[in-house]
């Protein structure tokens, strides 16, 4: 079932940020693929996607984890959860893994 994605606006400056750096566009490539596996299902095997117990959405949401990068120093990782809306993704952060 696919999915729509909506961004925070921290998720927006996160993305942003890495368009604007040219260092960073294999990076870029990699979070832009992790998306589009999200938009198909966040249980794509690629995603490696669990639950991150550290961080609860604005509403109590459960907030889940997707490796966008793996393997490598700093990887990316995309914070997201479901809702607002049935078949509704809200990305909060895409952030280096802390």
């Amino acid at each position: 079932m696919p999915f729509t994605l909506k961004f925070t606006s921290e998720a927006d400056a996160n993305l942003l940020a890495l368009e604007k750096d040219k260092g960073l566009e294999k990076r870029l490539k990699a979070v832009r693929k992790a998306l589009g596996f999200l938009e198909t299902g966040p249980r794509h095997p690629g995603l490696q996607t669990h639950k991150y117990s550290s961080l609860v959405g604005e509403n109590g949401e459960e907030i889940f984890e997707a490796y966008a990068e793996n393997r490598t120093a700093a990887a990316y990782r995309i914070f997201w959860h479901y809702g607002p809306d049935k078949n509704v993704i809200t990305i909060i952060a895409i952030t280096p893994h802390p």
